[in-house]
C-alpha cells in the first residue's frame, strides 16, 4: 500500500527486530479480551450445579455457576465464572439468598481477581453454631458451605489451585495414622457414636482445614487431613 507523506523528512530511525516483535506483541495484546462488567453474556454458557445439603433445612439447596470462555480458540482463551445462581425449595432464606447471588456475580462480571471472595465467605460463623458434614468437615453456616462450593468450581476451572501436600509429609501422616490406631485400646465405638468418617472417631475438628481429623501424637496436635502441625 502506497502512502504519502505531505511533510519534509527532518529524520528517521531503523527499527530493531526486537522493536518490531514488541510492537507486535503490543498488537497482539490490545487485541486480548479481558474480563469486566461491559462484556456482554452470550446466548448460551456452560456452567456447573452443586448440591448442597444442610441438617438445617429438609430441602437441598443447588448452586449453579456459569462461566464464559474468553478469546475461544486462541493461545489466550480464558475461562471465568459469570454468574451465580442457588435454587431450593426451601423459602426461608430467599431474600438474602437473591441478594447474595447478585453480589457475587456482579464481582464476577467486574473482573480482576474474584478468589477473594472464597475466604470471606467460608469466614461467615451462624450465631447458633454451624455443622459437621459427611466426612467430618465443619461447617460453621451455611454461608461457608456456599464458599467451600465456590473453591470447588475455581479450582475446577483453573483459577485456584488445590493444595497439595508433599510426599514425605504424606508419608508421615500415614505412619502417624497407623501409630494411633494400633496405639487406641479402647473398645469398640457403639453404633450411635461411630460415625461415617475416613479418620478416627476421637479426633479434633483441624482449625486450619476445618475437618475433624487432629490426633494427638507424642504431644504434638497433628491433622491427617492438611498435615498441619503445632510442631511445625
Amino acid at each position: 500500500m502506497t502512502k504519502k507523506i505531505g511533510q519534509k523528512i527532518v529524520g528517521y530511525t531503523v527499527a530493531t527486530e526486537e522493536q518490531t516483535k514488541e510492537a507486535k506483541t503490543k498488537v497482539v495484546e490490545s487485541n486480548i479480551i479481558q474480563m469486566h462488567e461491559k462484556v456482554s453474556r452470550p446466548e448460551a454458557l456452560a456452567g456447573s450445579t452443586y448440591k448442597i445439603k444442610t441438617p438445617m433445612s429438609d430441602h437441598a439447596l443447588y448452586l449453579t455457576i456459569n462461566d464464559i470462555i474468553l478469546n475461544e480458540g486462541t493461545d489466550h482463551e480464558l475461562r471465568r465464572p459469570f454468574e451465580v445462581f442457588i435454587n431450593s425449595k426451601n423459602m426461608d432464606h430467599f431474600q438474602w439468598i437473591v441478594a447474595l447471588t447478585r453480589v457475587i456475580s456482579a464481582v464476577f462480571r467486574k473482573g480482576g481477581d474474584c478468589t477473594f471472595l472464597v475466604e470471606e465467605l467460608k469466614a461467615v460463623f451462624d450465631p447458633q453454631g454451624g455443622y459437621f458434614k459427611p466426612g467430618g468437615k465443619f461447617m460453621p453456616s451455611l454461608v461457608a458451605e456456599i464458599g467451600w462450593a465456590i473453591e470447588d468450581h475455581l479450582q475446577k476451572i483453573g483459577m485456584l489451585k488445590k493444595p497439595e501436600i508433599p510426599e514425605h509429609q504424606q508419608k508421615i501422616m500415614d505412619e502417624k495414622r497407623a501409630e494411633f490406631e494400633g496405639a487406641a485400646s479402647a473398645p469398640v465405638a457403639s453404633a450411635a457414636t461411630a460415625e461415617a468418617s475416613e479418620f478416627p472417631p476421637t479426633a479434633e475438628v483441624c482449625k486450619k482445614c476445618s475437618v475433624k481429623a487432629a490426633i494427638m501424637m507424642d504431644g504434638c496436635l497433628t491433622c491427617l487431613n492438611c498435615g498441619d502441625s503445632k510442631c511445625g
